[in-house]
C-alpha cells in the first residue's frame, strides 16, 4: 500500500490518503479545501471507500461533506464526538473565530476499541483521549503506520487545554497505546512531519520520565 500526507487549510492540518494496488483508498481527516482534495484524488484515479476521523475539531472536518457527497462514502467517528460535527461550539470553529464549520452526522459511530475492516483494509482502532475526549488513533499493522491525529507529534504532544481535554489522559493514551507499538512504526500526526515511535520514545521531551 501507499500513503500520502496532504496538508490542508489555514492550519495546514494533515489529511492522509491510504491506497492499495487496486487504487481503493481511505481518507483520514479531510480538514479543508475539499475541491483541492477531490482534484488530487481524481488525478490519481483513486476510489475512496470511507472517511476516518481522528477527532472532530474544526480543522479536521472542514471538507467532510464535500468528500462524502462527491464519493457517497461513510464517515467514521468516536461516539463521544458524534455531536461535534454539526456544532461550531463543540468543534471549536466558533471558539477560534473560524466561521461556522459544520458537517452532517457521521455514518458510523465507533463505540469501542476494535479491529475495523473496510474492504481490503484492516485497521486497529485505539481510543486515545486527552487532546479531545473522543480522539482516536488508527493503526495499520501491515504497513507499520499509525494515524495519530493531534495526540503525538514529532518532538511534542497535543494540546490539552481545549474543552474536554486532559493532560494526564493524553499522556496515558500515548504511553498505553502508541508507545507500545513497534519502535519502527511511523507516527502520522495531524500537523507537521511524520516521526516514529522509537524517535519519540528516545527524544520527545514531553515524554521523558513518564
Amino acid at each position: 500500500m501507499k500513503w500520502k500526507q496532504i496538508p490542508l487549510g489555514p492550519l495546514q492540518t494533515n489529511c492522509y490518503v491510504l491506497w492499495n494496488d487496486e487504487n481503493k483508498c481511505l481518507i483520514v481527516d479531510p480538514g479543508a479545501e475539499g475541491e483541492k482534495l477531490v482534484s488530487w484524488l481524481n488525478e490519481n484515479n483513486l476510489k475512496p471507500l470511507a472517511i476516518l476521523l481522528t477527532h472532530a475539531h474544526f480543522d479536521h472536518i472542514g471538507a467532510v461533506d464535500t468528500i462524502r457527497g462527491t464519493y457517497d462514502i461513510p464517515v467514521y467517528i468516536d461516539e463521544k464526538e458524534s455531536d461535534w460535527l454539526a456544532d461550531p461550539g463543540l468543534n471549536g470553529s466558533g471558539l477560534f473565530g473560524m466561521g461556522q464549520i459544520q458537517a452532517g452526522p457521521a455514518d458510523r459511530i465507533i463505540t469501542s476499541e476494535n479491529t475495523l475492516t473496510i474492504d481490503d483494509f484492516t485497521l486497529r482502532v485505539f481510543k486515545t483521549p486527552g487532546h479531545s475526549p473522543g480522539s482516536l488513533s488508527y493503526y495499520v499493522q501491515s504497513e507499520g503506520i499509525v494515524f495519530a491525529g493531534d495526540t503525538l507529534f514529532m518532538g511534542s504532544i497535543g494540546r490539552s487545554d481545549l474543552p474536554g481535554g486532559s493532560h494526564q489522559e493524553l499522556l496515558s493514551s500515548i504511553h498505553d497505546h502508541l508507545l507500545t507499538l513497534p519502535e519502527e512504526t511511523e507516527v502520522l500526526p495531524g500537523h507537521g512531519p511524520a516521526t516514529s515511535v522509537g524517535n519519540e520514545m528516545d527524544g520527545n521531551p514531553f515524554l521523558n520520565g513518564f
